[in-house]
């Protein structure tokens, strides 16, 4: 922009395109560099610094166009494309896939919070060549901890089988410690959950318990030891008791949703838009709050279990990042949420007291814009 720095930081801003940073070069020479004929001119750059496309002219990034420039990043080199349900919502499913079959590429969804939810009348899972479910605590349903697969593509399916079939089961020690978690996870009550948490949560970093995540997985890239094991008896017998009781669960996390929903859009604070309901498991339901920690403690001193999904981009991971090939200047937004979120929760019996916590701390909780970011 011609009339400098200033003019186009608004521009920025007017757009709501908070995850571009804005660069100005006085000499133009880049312009000459770069060969742009005209302005405005948008380029489509790698990580590397490549050049995958460009737009000459004013651009509508909803447009055909700009889509194919968009798909341009797809390049030779990516294999598989993941697609991610968070707290029980996908979003362009369907488009993605066909994208991937139209280019030859694995689809896989992440279904880890997202089983027994639908995305535009079908189950979660069930667009992608094979997708992923998570069974550990606060999970859909839980087996203690693990997971399962869905395949969906045929020629795949005998791979991913003899995959599962070849793993080693638990050992005795680590089921008996199964069994016994999953009879103490049912004595949770809102009153025990801070100390019970806090407590699992060190046993298995220390790797003194089975745990969501050990101690050598949050620490480094390389996979520990015995990381991928077949599920046992205990877990089985553990979901086949669950799952009878995910239907009417899941009908209460999504009535405890509205409730929510409702309080903060007539208090104008952020919330999760209606027209994403139908499509919304709301496994927890997500907020965004100006002090977590703050938040978090006067949650504790009201016993309301809240969640902590994601205290990083990465979680669990936190601290530096580069390891995993994270960019924090590149995802600006994810660094946002991640620094802000926190999980109301949806399986309560009793809405009116998390409702109740939220009008007396409603002074932490962010407005419908974010204080200008959207």
């Amino acid at each position: 922009d011609r009339k400098g720095a200033e003019a186009s930081q608004k521009f920025l801003n007017e757009t709501k395109a908070t995850n571009l940073k804005l660069y100005i070069d006085a000499t133009a020479k880049q312009g000459t560099v770069l060969k742009i004929v005209g302005m405005p001119t948008t380029i489509l750059i790698d990580k590397e610094g490549r050049e995958l496309g460009r737009l000459a002219g004013p651009a509508e990034w909803d447009s055909d166009d700009a889509k194919k420039l968009i798909e341009a990043a797809l390049i030779p080199s990516v294999k598989a494309v993941l697609c991610q349900n968070t707290y029980g919502l996908s979003a362009h499913v369907d488009e993605i896939v066909a994208l991937c079959k139209e280019r030859g590429i694995w689809s896989i969804e992440d279904c880890t919070h997202g089983f027994g939810g639908t995305y535009k009348g079908k189950p979660n899972g069930s667009y992608c060549d094979a997708a992923f479910y998570s069974s550990q605590w606060n999970k859909p349903f839980s087996t203690g901890i693990g997971g399962y697969a869905l395949v969906n593509d045929a020629s795949l399916a005998p791979k991913v089988k003899a995959f599962a079939d070849a793993l080693p089961q638990p050992s005795p020690k680590t089921q008996a410690m199964l069994w016994a978690l999953l009879k103490v996870r049912s004595l949770v009550t809102p009153s025990t959950y801070y100390t019970m948490v806090n407590a699992y949560r060190w046993l298995s970093k220390k790797n003194l318990v089975t745990g969501s995540s050990s101690g050598e997985e949050i620490e480094g890239t390389t996979m520990p030891k015995d990381y991928l094991l077949g599920m046992s008896t205990v877990q089985r017998n553990a979901a086949q008791k669950a799952i009878k009781k995910l239907p009417a669960l899941n009908a209460l996390r999504r009535a405890n949703a509205a409730v929510f929903t409702q309080y903060l859009a007539e208090h104008g604070l952020n919330h999760v838009k209606p027209k994403y309901h139908n499509d919304h498991l709301f496994l927890k339901y997500p907020l965004l709050v100006k002090d977590r920690n703050a938040f978090f403690h006067y949650a504790q001193q009201a016993h309301i279990p809240l969640g902590d999904w994601f205290v990083s981009p990465l979680h669990p991971v936190t601290g530096d990042l580069s390891e995993w090939g994270f960019e924090p200047e590149r995802y600006p937004n994810a660094v946002f949420a991640a620094a802000h979120v926190v999980n109301l929760p949806t399986d309560t019996h009793h809405p009116d007291k998390v409702i109740a916590f939220l009008e007396k701390h409603a002074d932490l909780i962010f407005d419908q814009a974010l204080e200008g970011r959207i």
